[in-house]
């Protein structure tokens, strides 16, 4: 089934919860942070959220349901759900689910170039990711049993975090087999003779692609 607009986390985070209850995009905020799907959403700057709003009701999956204010707060703009967001948002939750998407984080391109770095300046560096992501997995441990043990809340309701648990302790196991591996010198390298195999490649001409050609008959 083809959607009339293109997807993204913050397109369904908006469509997901406009499902519960209609909802202005402060509350739509408020309700990505109390919920922590700021881990996983994007929502430091309020004029994405805008700007995805507008976009789901130019298509019209979202519909604008009331607009008020009171003595507090300016003008706000209620938004809620149509049927087609609501199917929309059916078809973008499984396609996400099903289908493993190409991305580019920036860590797996820094790794594609840490040769340029001495062994003992990766080291170094690398130690440092190990302790935040040391950091970081008690933070989500500690979250965990929060919302579990203290709040009572579903497991269904913090899978999410259980994935990014688990991806930060893959992470973190990895990155101490690299580290113990530089320590030891089991994985080292010369900047100056990675440096220069990678002149000499540059320098490398090109395959002729003509010669695989067909000789045109010239008469």
């Amino acid at each position: 089934m083809s959607t009339p607009t293109r997807s993204s986390p913050l397109a369904l985070t908006v469509l997901a919860l406009l499902h519960f209850q209609p909802l202005h995009p402060y509350g739509i905020q408020r309700l990505i942070k109390q919920w922590g799907k700021d881990q996983v959403v994007n929502v430091g700057q309020r004029a994405s959220l805008y700007r995805t709003i507008d976009r789901l009701l130019a298509t019209g999956l979202v519909t604008v349901r009331e607009t008020g204010r009171d003595q507090q707060y300016p003008e706000r703009t209620v938004y809620e759900l149509t049927d087609a967001g609501r199917s929309t948002m059916s078809v973008w939750l499984k396609e996400m689910l099903a289908a493993p998407k190409q991305e580019f984080p920036q860590f797996p391109a820094a790794l594609s170039f840490v040769l340029m770095l001495a062994p003992e300046e990766a080291l170094d560096v690398l130690e440092q990711r190990a302790a935040t992501l040391a950091q970081t997995l008690e933070a989500h441990d500690k979250s965990l049993a929060e919302q579990t043990e203290v709040h009572g809340l579903p497991r269904v309701t913090t899978l999410e975090e259980e994935y990014l648990r688990a991806m930060t302790a893959a992470e973190l196991d990895w990155i101490r087999a690299v580290t113990d591996d530089l320590s030891s010198g089991r994985l080292s390298w010369s900047v100056d003779e990675l440096t220069g195999i990678a002149q000499s490649t540059g320098r490398q001409p090109l395959t002729d692609q003509t010669s695989s050609e067909p000789q045109h008959d010239p008469r």
